[in-house]
């Protein structure tokens, strides 16, 4: 005896379970589990795009669309202009690459403008930030609760006694608190937050804070959890509209904030910022009017630390002339997804899939949503269905509120059930190893290496969320009992 896979009973290795195939199944082959009890080969889907569905037969302006991840539902609010303006909510079951929606609910009796929305994980409420024309344009705010395929409001709360552009908001879910960014027209365009605290169906505020003493438009906010801090984005336009960015700090009810840091020496348009959990980045979209640019659609990455931010290269996402920038991040795939409109493309709706990797990011290539032009829009992350929604105003049709579902190509490496032991063709029934067994079906592994199941189902060293074990032999993979 050599080593100690001469200990082990040759064959097809041990604690192997018959299944059926769906599919053709290599020697080897690293496979999940279906829900027809039959076994496929581990991979990466392709992405796909559904058929875009109108939530409000009617002119709706600036939809805003957010996931309640307590509910399992998107929400989508907006302005109805054919119920004179006024702001109104609908919620959106996700079923595969469809969406369907329940009765449109109005929160708001007053000429409207929805500007932004979010969820706050705490209290498993929506909150949708908008001005209220009715009321001086001040800045309001409600708070929503999702039931079945409906949503209820309670009463509108005013954070802000002027009109403001530029809002954008985010959930801090570190300090339980809500955070509004936008400029303050009453206060010379000054940029402005303020942090809120979900009780019940109602939410307070703290004070408003100045984080740029000058004017600011295009506010983009995003909580990076692993630093516990706030990233705001804006265009800076005291300082030559430069793309610029802060880190902010929750305490109790107020926030504080460090030093301003350039990401952008050129005019920065329709910014938009997410935080990527899997790479632990921030990354921040924007329309890059430089001389030399044109208004690319352009995306940087950036770090946090303590109460600054540094960033890597820009990189172009887009060479068309683009706007209406919304950026939302697919928690289940680890990727970035920017939707926008391409004005070089008649002003068709976009989408595009990113990566983070370190401080730069990659891009595969743009997929039409929508062959008719698309100004104002909105993208969230259902991370039940595992689908990007985007909600637009489609101007080909009416100018309709109008959702499409994308489903981005995603590895179903983490429902990994084991690997065959021989080869098995479809629909016949053969062996797979499970884990507590042992898988003879290898070949090249390095002896005391642990093995892992890449997203493309291959079975490599390099560390992924799938362990499977270890190699004992260049033929055999001890898997262990990992459950």
């Amino acid at each position: 005896m050599s080593n100690l896979s001469d200990l082990l009973p040759t064959g097809g290795g041990q604690n192997a379970v018959d299944f059926v195939a769906s599919g053709t199944l290599g020697s080897g082959q690293t496979v999940v589990l279906n829900s027809d009890g039959t076994v496929s080969v581990v991979g990466i889907s392709a992405q796909s795009l559904g058929t875009p569905v109108v939530f409000n037969a009617g002119s709706s302006n600036n939809p805003v669309a957010i996931f309640d991840s307590v509910a399992g539902k998107v929400v989508v609010a907006f302005k109805d202009n054919a119920n004179s303006g006024y702001g109104t909510a609908v919620v959106g079951t996700v079923n595969g690459t469809s969406i369907t929606f329940g009765s449109e609910v109005v929160f708001e009796n007053a000429n409207t403008n929805v500007e932004q929305s979010t969820f706050d994980g705490a209290s498993g409420k929506v909150v949708v930030v908008y001005r209220d024309n009715g009321n001086s344009s001040y800045g309001t705010a409600i708070v929503g609760t999702v039931s079945g395929t409906s949503i209820s409001f309670g009463t509108p709360v005013v954070f802000e006694s002027s009109d403001m552009s530029g809002v954008s908001t985010t959930y801090d879910s570190a300090a339980g608190r809500v955070i509004i960014t936008y400029s303050d027209v009453g206060n010379s365009n000054f940029g402005t937050a303020i942090v809120g605290t979900v009780s019940g169906t109602s939410i307070s505020f703290g004070s408003p804070v100045i984080f740029n003493s000058g004017y600011t438009s295009f506010t983009a906010v995003t909580f990076d959890s692993v630093a516990g801090k706030v990233v705001v984005a804006f265009n800076d336009n005291a300082n030559n509209n430069y793309g610029t960015a802060i880190v902010g700090t929750v305490s109790g009810t107020s926030i504080s904030f460090g030093s301003e840091v350039v990401f952008e020496s050129a005019t920065s348009n329709y910014i938009s910022a997410t935080f990527d959990s899997t790479a632990g980045k921030v990354v921040i979209a924007y329309a890059d009017a430089g001389t030399a640019v044109n208004d690319k659609g352009t995306a940087i990455v950036g770090t946090v630390s303590g109460t600054s931010i540094s960033f890597g290269s820009p990189v172009i996402f887009s060479t068309g002339i683009t706007s209406q920038i919304s950026l939302t991040f697919d928690s289940v795939g680890g990727q970035i997804i920017i939707a926008y409109k391409n004005n070089s493309n008649l002003g068709y709706g976009t989408l595009i899939v990113g990566t983070v990797n370190g401080t730069g990011i990659t891009f595969g290539s743009e997929v039409v949503f929508s062959s008719t032009s698309v100004p104002l829009l909105s993208a969230t992350f259902d991370s039940v269905a595992g689908k990007v929604v985007v909600a637009y105003r489609d101007d080909g049709n009416s100018s309709y509120g109008t959702s499409v579902v994308f489903a981005p190509a995603a590895s179903n490496n983490t429902s990994f059930i084991g690997i065959t032991a021989e080869a098995i063709a479809d629909t016949a029934t053969g062996p797979v190893n499970v884990y507590g067994g042992i898988n003879e079906a290898q070949s090249g592994l390095t002896i005391a290496s642990n093995y892992y199941v890449q997203t493309d189902g291959s079975i490599a060293t390099t560390v992924s969320d799938v362990k499977i074990g270890q190699a004992i032999s260049a033929t055999t993979i001890n898997m262990m009992d990992l459950t």
